[in-house]
């Protein structure tokens, strides 16, 4: 069985609150794992690097954010 045929039989968690949790935890580890690579870049003093992983950690915070709004309100009955 592929990871793409698993719709919540094998592990019980069929509904998309899941999937919502999961890709919040995923844009939160990016964030962090991107700080890393940030102050690898500032060490290494490539600020274009720099540049590029903070508009990457921005935009990974951002998704996490959406992500947490739409499963609050999802969660609250909305």
């Amino acid at each position: 069985m592929s990871s793409g045929s698993e719709t919540g039989g094998v592990t019980g968690t069929q509904d998309k609150d899941y999937n919502l949790i999961w890709y919040v935890e995923a844009c939160l580890n990016n964030a962090l794992r991107l700080e890393s690579y940030i102050q690898d870049a500032e060490r290494a003093k490539d600020t274009e690097v720099a540049d590029l992983f903070r508009k990457a950690q921005a935009d990974s915070r951002k998704g996490a954010e959406l992500g947490k709004r739409l499963l609050r309100a999802r969660l609250d009955g909305g």
